[in-house]
């Protein structure tokens, strides 16, 4: 007998994914203060597959649906509606919404890409981090909340490939809870 896909996982662990600059900008102006293709092409592997959750700003940035991925949008604005996108008024309802895409699509992962108001909410949810840091230190109005070493332990550290497109050079940082175990009672948010 064959064995079969699960079809539901017990909760899906909340991974933050976030490009930050040294100075702790990831935004300005509506916008990122850079441009790092290579970074894109990690982004979209990483999450390609996987439901995604941002905030409506973010979304606006980016201007479309992330492609081969759900898009889930956080926003206070109830008239909002923009075609293949699940709109939602608050950070758990998105987390319901991606959770449920997540077990449905057979992944272990709902990733959280933004924007700044929107990590600050949900870093005490995350069971993992994803940090492109950017050697940079761009002007900017959006910040990354400070990661607490107290809290967070970097398990992984790899210097990205910058390529022709792109603006500074940057490390892939992958950071788990230091205290795994407790953190399953975090996950409360992702159903």
């Amino acid at each position: 007998m064959r064995a079969e896909r699960p079809t539901s996982l017990a909760r899906p662990h909340l991974v933050v994914v976030a490009a930050v600059a040294d100075n702790g900008v990831i935004g300005r102006d509506g916008a990122l203060p850079w441009r790092l293709r290579s970074d894109l092409r990690h982004f979209r592997a990483l999450t390609l597959g996987h439901p995604v959750v941002m905030g409506r700003k973010t979304f606006a940035s980016i201007g479309r649906p992330l492609p081969g991925r759900t898009t889930v949008v956080v926003t206070r604005d109830r008239g909002f509606v923009a075609p293949g996108v699940v709109a939602v008024p608050d950070l758990a309802a998105a987390l319901a919404v991606a959770g449920a895409d997540a077990r449905r699509r057979g992944v272990d992962a709902v990733m959280l890409a933004g924007g700044g108001m929107l990590y600050a909410e949900a870093m005490p949810f995350a069971d993992r981090l994803v940090i492109t840091r950017v050697h940079a230190a761009p002007a900017g109005d959006v910040g990354f909340p400070p990661i607490d070493p107290a809290v967070w332990r970097e398990v992984e550290r790899a210097p990205g490939t910058p390529g022709p497109d792109d603006d500074a050079p940057f490390t892939i940082c992958r950071y788990e809870r230091a205290d795994t175990a407790a953190a399953s009672d975090r996950r409360g948010g992702v159903r």
